[in-house]
This record gives structure tokens, sequence and C-alpha cells, in this order.
């Protein structure tokens, strides 16, 4: 039997997977990396860390799975987005990678859209406005500041394209991780002329790029033995973490959308029309679905004001479960369920790390509106959850704007673990929301990328159909929908109330 691998560079750690030929994971591993914070706001990694935790998954998933290795008939790989590497001739980089959360590049982000002219005619370029994550903003940062390391720039690369590099010896992208560059016309699905000519940007430096299925490369002999597989398998183009998370979980046709409530949230959309947000608050990219798009919004803080509240308030409950041998979590849900839905009109806005979408803004800070007499801790405890929900309904609110139809929100992240959460995003979102049976996210998207590369299926929404079953489903309740709908519409009052507020606690001495 074949079976398929899947390889994830995230910031924390890199992933493995490995499915059968069905489309069924059967193993996963993970082998952890660092961050290196040379000064505040700063964040970068080594990329040949990124290699050498790729081999230490690759290898344990493998053992895990008890397969022959020989067995693995195609790779698909993902990771981190936007971040920056840079390597000479080569292949070696020249620098640590500078990352998607290094916060070094304020001044280039405004310099891009001074340069473009306006942010209308930067979101008709690329499709996104200037922010610090993106690759570009880092590219000219280095310009400016390591000039010299500039001029011997040959090769520039997204993290999980140099894993690829090490694995093939090919120079390769693909449309879904560079579409978060401000490099790529999403239109053409390819480098855009216009900004390399406006920022003297040498197309040669830049990798051709293909679409996530297509292969790209082959293990060559050195990385094959380091891999412990076969010599010659398969490539292929792959995808940034958010798209091939989509994949993951089944979102690739119009219609699905998906909802991941972890540390921070992503509220995700595909479409098979190419569409952009005017006001930038939402982001495009090109999709893992050949010739489609997508849309999505990150909230920074949405499950994250849960994880707040834990470790915050929560010792009580902390306390318990070690006791009990149980999930913190699912006490905390048990005592906000006690609290009346809306919280007799207290809000959380969750804020804790600034935000994202739909407001742009590192000054905005988290609280509670609201509170009175009667207030009590279960009322804190689920106006954080309420708040969470109503921030990530934000980007949903935005896609119906943008006349996307949503007919079905798929869930994951630790929100989808909780019964309790689960029927209070479907209240808030008004939309039937769902839980499948994959969980392994974007290094499984990646394997079934890889699965379609290979011949296996003919196309993405095919092998997800195939491999892809729901198992839960909520429906909103009609008198909790409409509820919601109230406390919601007050909700996004608040940040527009508060927004001078939060700007003016920025400036305050000694903060």
């Amino acid at each position: 039997m074949a079976f398929y691998l899947g390889v994830d560079v995230g910031t924390s750690g890199t992933k493995a997977v490995i499915a059968d030929a069905r489309g069924r994971a059967v193993a996963t591993a993970t082998a952890g990396h660092g961050i290196s914070a040379p000064r505040p706001g700063w964040s970068e990694q080594d990329p040949d860390q990124w290699w050498a935790t790729t081999v230490k998954a690759v290898h344990l998933a493998v053992r895990a799975a008890k397969i022959d290795p020989k067995q693995v008939a195609g790779i698909g790989l993902s990771g981190q987005m936007h971040g920056l590497v840079v390597t000479d001739a080569a292949g070696k980089p020249l620098r640590p990678s500078i990352i998607w959360n290094d916060q070094r590049t304020a001044a280039e982000a405004a310099e891009i859209e001074s340069k473009v002219g306006s942010r209308t005619k930067l979101i008709f370029l690329v499709g996104n406005i200037a922010m610090t994550s993106f690759t570009l903003t880092k590219l000219l940062w280095v310009r400016r500041h390591e000039p010299r390391i500039y001029e011997r720039i040959k090769h520039l690369l997204l993290p999980k394209d140099y894993v690829r590099l090490r694995m093939t010896g090919e120079y390769a992208g693909d449309v879904s991780d560079s579409s978060g560059t401000l490099m790529l016309d999403q239109r053409q699905r390819n480098w855009s002329r216009r900004m390399l000519s406006v920022f003297q940007i040498d197309r040669d430096i830049l990798p051709p790029v293909f679409e996530s299925h297509e292969i790209t490369g082959r293990l060559r002999k050195t990385a094959a033995a380091k891999l412990g597989l076969a010599e010659g398998t398969p490539v292929v183009g792959g995808g940034g973490d958010q798209p091939a998370g989509a994949v993951g979980c089944g979102v690739v046709t119009d219609g699905l959308t998906s909802a991941t409530m972890g540390t921070s949230g992503v509220v995700y959309v595909h479409s098979k029309q190419y569409k952009t947000d005017p006001a930038g608050q939402v982001q495009t990219f090109c999709s893992c679905v050949a010739g489609q798009w997508c849309m999505f919004g990150c909230i920074l803080a949405a499950g994250g004001s849960l994880q707040w509240f834990r470790n915050t308030l929560g010792q009580a409950e902390i306390d318990e479960a070690k006791c009990k041998g149980v999930d913190p979590y699912r006490l905390l849900d048990a005592q906000a369920a006690k609290a009346p839905p809306g919280c007799e009109g207290l809000f959380w806005l969750p804020y804790l790390t600034g935000e994202r979408t739909p407001h742009a803004d590192p000054h905005a800070r988290a609280c509670w509106i609201g509170i009175h007499s009667r207030t009590g801790r279960n009322e804190l405890l689920r106006a954080v959850m309420e708040g969470a929900t109503f921030a990530m309904n934000d980007a949903l609110t935005i896609f119906r704007r943008r006349g996307l139809r949503i007919r079905q929100i798929r869930l994951s992240g630790g929100g989808a673990r909780s019964p309790f959460w689960r029927q209070l995003q479907a209240d808030i979102y008004g939309t039937t929301c769902a839980t499948v049976n994959a969980a392994e996210g974007p290094a499984y998207g990646v394997a079934l990328l890889a699965m379609v590369g290979t011949g296996r299926f003919s196309s993405v929404p095919q092998a997800c159909k195939a491999a892809i079953k729901v198992k839960t489903t909520m429906k909103p309740r009609p008198r909790m929908k409409k509820l919601y709908s109230t406390y919601y519409d007050q909700y996004r009052r608040w940040y527009p109330a508060l927004a001078d507020q939060f700007e003016h606690i920025a400036e305050l001495p000694g903060r």
C-alpha cells in the first residue's frame, strides 16, 4: 500500500503526518524548534533548524506508522507564512529568517503604501494591504538596514520552500503561500511585474510558483538518505498553513468556511471567484485549489482570551482538574454554562495583544464592559467566551458583505473540543457548524495534496470528499440566534467608541 507524507513547518515546531491511500491519517509526530528575539518586537529562526526538525519529525512519524519508509509515494509541504529566507547562489541562508510575527517593519509597510500610491491601488495589485507580517516589508528592511547582505541575495524563499530546497535542490514556491508576500498578482497567479518594478526587486531572486498539487521536484539522494525515504519521491507545491489547513478540514468548495478557535482565531472562506475587501480588514489569497481563492481574517486572542482567564483567574479549576485528572477547560465550560446568555449585558473585548481583524490596531486593549452588582465570576467567564466568538463573527460579517455564501462552518482548535463552545459558536454565527474526522491540520492537508499530485485522486475536492467526513453538527437555536444578533450589534459599537482611548492609554508614561 502507498502512503503519503505531509510536513508542516510551524512556528514552534515541525509536524509530520502519514496518511494511507484512503486519506486516513495513521501517524503524527512533532519536533520542536526555538525562536530568537534579538531585540524587543523582533522574531527570527534558523532555517537549518527547520530542516533538522523536519528530519526528526519524519523519522518519528514513519516509526509510529510502522510502515516501510520506501512506501511513501508523495510528499506535501506546508508552513508558517510570510517568513523571509534569503540565500546565496549555493542556497546557504545569508541571515536568520525574519518570521511572520516580527514587528520591526512598520516603516517599510508605510513605505509600500506610499510608493504604490494608495491602499486601494495596493489591494488592486496584490489583494491586500501592507502589514508588518508580509514578506516584502522584511525584504525592504534588509535592503535598508543590512545592505551588504542584500547585495549578496540570489534567492528568496518562504519557510517551507527552504525545506523543499533541502529535499529536492529545487527553488520553487506555491501560489497560496506566495500570496502572503505582497509580490504576487493573484489574478494571474504569478509575480506582479508592477510591484517588482516599483520596488526594484530582481525577478531572478524569486522562485517559480506552482499550483499546490503540482510536482515541484523529487527527493535527491542526500536528502532521501537523511529522511530515510526513497530517492526520487515526488514533492508537490503544498501551501501556506492557513490554505493547507483548509484542505485538511475539507473547506475547498464554495459555501464552506472554517473557524479555528486556537490561541489566535482564524476564519477562512473558500471562493471560486477572486474577491478582495476594499477596506483591507480581511486578507485574500490564492487557495490550494487550482484557479480558486480564499479570504480569511485573524483574531489575535480568540481562544487566547480563555487561556488568559484560566491562567489568571482559574486557579480553582486548575487545582480541581489536577485532582480529578480532567482538563481544566472542561470545568470552566461547566461554570460558564451557569451564566445566562448575554451575561445580563456584560461584554468582553478580546484585544489582549491588540487586534488584526477587523481592526488593525496594535494599541487596542482587552476589557470587560457592563459589570454591575449582579455580575459574578461565571458571567465574567462566559462573557470572555462570547466576546471571543463575537470577534470571530466580525470576519464572517465581512465575508457576507462581500457576497460570499456561508452554508456550513467547520470548527477546529480548542473551541471545537468543547460541546458548550461549539453550540455557542453556532448560535452567534447564526449558521450550522460542524466538526470533521480530521484534526491534524495543515500537515494532513498537504498529504492530501500529495495524493492529488501523484494521481491518487484527480482533484483536491475529490480527495477531500473521499477522506473527510462530518462527525457532528450544531444548528443555531432560533431564540439564541435572535438574542445574540442583538448583543452582537452592541458589541460592534464598542471598538469605535473606545479606539481613541486605546491610543491615549498607549501614550501614558510608565507603561
